[in-house]
């Protein structure tokens, strides 16, 4: 992107919270947090004013299939930005005094969120659309596991995870390729030791509706549903994606104009979609008041229901479409997102596909294939819900929630 002023560079590690054994559940999350805490070189003082010295940004995040440390600034400070995400990832002190401060700031993270009811309700609807399997877990880990996580073992799950084999670097903005390829190979240079990690596939062993109710002293009634999909490799991942844009990702889909607009039931109501190597899930989520959420769950399940009946028209399709293909062409002006689609792609596929190439996609995709994908995902054996609520009448929840 040379008419840009900015470069943007990522460095990815394919490792994330599904690949964790249990018992140091959150480990990924806790290294993150580590790398910014001090180098041979830098403390974390440093480490951040190198950086906002030069009027950039630094971060990192850590997902179920991989983490990411990234920074921005001005082309002209490519190398700065290379060389301290380089010394981030290549020589972190871990000093046993920052990893015992850390584990509790993470520990207070895990808190905060659980006091955040919009947040909290979606760890709970993990919980039982992935039960007793790693996707079903917080990223950011339990006390007790987070208690287990000793120097040792941070060194010995970098080491064996932090390796060229699952490794990349995703830079965009004011560059030129091969420049970039010499550059890190003098700044980041890696043992070609070790493998891409595996993890256990996610389980179908559900028959019927699962319901996660949790009675708790809120203002505000919070209801998220999940919908076990595809993978991000099934073909039918575009229709699932347009669907998730008819049902809820704007302000003109099916559910803000019933739920919102039309019965004021609600001041937020959307859909999302997630997807990973081998299966993914729509999300329905809202805010609502305590005594309107039977009413409203029933009108969200009847909404749906409308698209076992009959396919979109072929004009909503045709605005599902373009939106969700302006949203991708807009975001990829930002030399932060470019980085992020190349990282991803990477990781996931082992390949860039290219906007036009997606834009295809999903400009292929027909009415009836996405009344074929309703047909396929609204099903109770793929159903489930979550619900943080001042009340204790899970009955009128669990009475409603199916496709029947």
């Amino acid at each position: 992107m040379p008419q840009m002023e900015s470069v943007a560079i990522g460095v990815w590690v394919g490792i994330g919270g599904r690949y964790e054994p249990k018992r140091v559940s959150g480990i990924s999350h806790f290294i993150e947090h580590l790398l910014f805490k001090g180098t041979d070189r830098r403390n974390a003082k440093q480490i951040s004013e190198t950086v906002e010295g030069i009027g950039g940004y630094l971060n990192a995040f850590t997902g179920e299939e991989n983490t990411c440390y990234y920074a921005k600034a001005s082309h002209k400070h490519l190398d700065t930005l290379l060389d301290v995400l380089s010394d981030m990832y290549l020589h972190p002190r871990f000093a046993v005094s920052e990893i015992d401060k850390e584990r509790q700031v993470i520990k207070e993270e895990l808190l905060m969120y659980r006091d955040q009811p919009d947040h909290y309700v979606h760890e709970l609807l993990t919980e039982i659309v992935w039960p007793e399997h790693p996707l079903g877990r917080s990223l950011t880990g339990t006390p007790e596991s987070l208690d287990a996580i000793h120097r040792a073992t941070l060194l010995d799950f970098k080491r064996r995870k932090y390796v060229a084999a699952n490794t990349i670097v995703a830079v965009a903005g004011h560059c030129r390729h091969d420049d970039i390829v010499a550059r890190v190979q003098r700044t980041l240079s890696l043992s070609r030791n070790g493998a891409a990690p595996s993890f256990v596939p996610a389980r179908d062993g559900q028959r019927a509706p699962r319901l996660r109710f949790l009675s708790k002293g809120v203002e505000q009634t919070h209801l998220a549903l999940a919908i076990r999909g595809y993978s991000r490799k099934d073909p039918k991942r575009f229709a699932m994606k347009l669907l998730s844009v008819i049902v809820g990702e704007n302000m003109s889909s099916r559910l803000f104009q019933a739920v919102r607009e039309r019965h004021g039931l609600a001041y937020s109501i959307q859909s999302s979609t997630s997807f990973f190597a081998d299966t993914g899930v729509l999300i329905i989520s809202a805010g609502l008041d305590t005594k309107r959420l039977p009413k409203a769950l029933d009108l969200v399940l009847q909404e749906l229901r409308k698209l076992l009946r009959r396919p979109p028209s072929a004009v909503e399709l045709q605005r599902a479409k373009d939106y969700s293909i302006g949203q991708m062409r807009l975001g990829l002006e930002s030399t932060s997102n470019q980085m992020m689609w190349v990282g991803e792609h990477l990781l996931s596929y082992g390949l860039i596909h290219t906007p036009e190439e997606i834009e295809r996609k999903i400009e292929a995709v027909t009415a009836e294939e996405v009344q074929s994908i309703a047909t396929d995902l609204f099903r109770d054996n793929r159903l489930s819900a979550a619900v943080i609520t001042p009340s204790k009448d899970d009955k009128a929840v669990a009475d409603l929630l199916s496709f029947s």
